[in-house]
């Protein structure tokens, strides 16, 4: 997960860099025909290159020894249960997990989204400088998925967590806390690009930490409307704050409070059953 993530950052770092030249040279709504294009395109390529099995290619996953053929039914390990929607839905770990999903999505999405915007109209600053935080963001998303994702496989999801929701607390207050230094305003945006970028698949390895590897893809779905409403919620609130008052210190204030309950609810865990 963390090799694959990093182009997620590579886009972002690189989106930073080309967007001021599109805007300057044409205008910002060919910036989107731009993203638009490229969706298209990944969306052929993924078509004709993906495949949902290794298997159907003719390959092995990386480093699995070739097993031998039969039925894949027939590797289940004796004695494991199945487990139904709702006797999920009744496990506390599934609930706190997913509000701190809720929390930390919320407390992400409003500084990245409007991270550009802050720096070019509350802090006055060009706007190929305020971009630039894009480009330090998704470099830091890079240097986040290769370090703290290995890093987690030997804390422990849980414990990588915690450390990652509290660095972004501290990140969140950072920023408020910089006001107009834009070297303080990098640093802070730097260490917090590096946790966003691993939040997101650490979250969805828990599903196999806590709960049965047969129904991962059924949590991990189960979690996703914890992390869409925080999403949406953040820039709804967000914009309608920053539209009354003029300024982004409210809203990333509760940004940093709601990371700082992100990584409450972590703390409440209990350990993984065996």
């Amino acid at each position: 997960l963390g090799i694959l993530s990093t182009g997620y950052g590579l886009g972002f770092a690189t989106m930073g860099t080309v967007f001021p030249g599109i805007v300057d040279l044409f205008s910002w709504r060919h910036a989107w025909f731009f993203l638009g294009t490229l969706a298209l395109l990944m969306a052929i390529v993924n078509g004709l290159f993906l495949r949902n099995d290794p298997a159907s290619a003719g390959w092995q996953p990386w480093g699995q020894k070739e097993e031998p053929q039969g039925d894949v039914s027939t590797n289940a390990k004796p004695g494991q249960r199945e487990v139904s929607l709702p006797a999920l839905l009744k496990d506390s770990r599934f609930w706190l997990i997913g509000l701190s999903y809720f929390a930390i999505a919320y407390s992400l999405y409003s500084i990245t989204t409007f991270m550009v915007d802050y720096a070019k109209y509350q802090l006055a600053l060009p706007l190929e400088q305020a971009s630039f935080l894009a480009t330090i963001h998704g470099i830091g998303q890079i240097v986040g998925v290769l370090t703290v994702l290995p890093l987690s496989d030997y804390l422990g999801r849980k414990k990588t967590i915690i450390i990652s929701n509290s660095m972004i607390t501290a990140a969140l207050a950072g920023i408020l806390i910089a006001g107009d230094s834009w070297i303080m305003l990098c640093v802070f945006i730097g260490c917090l690009a590096i946790f966003y970028g691993a939040t997101f698949p650490i979250y969805g390895a828990c599903a196999g930490d806590y709960f049965p590897r047969e129904i991962m893809a059924t949590v991990i779905g189960a979690w996703t409307p914890f992390y869409g409403a925080g999403a949406i919620l953040t820039h709804w609130i967000t914009g309608i704050l920053r539209d009354k008052t003029g300024i982004y210190n409210q809203s990333f204030l509760i940004c940093v409070i709601m990371a700082g309950l992100a990584a409450l609810l972590i703390i409440r865990l209990k350990k993984a059953e065996s």
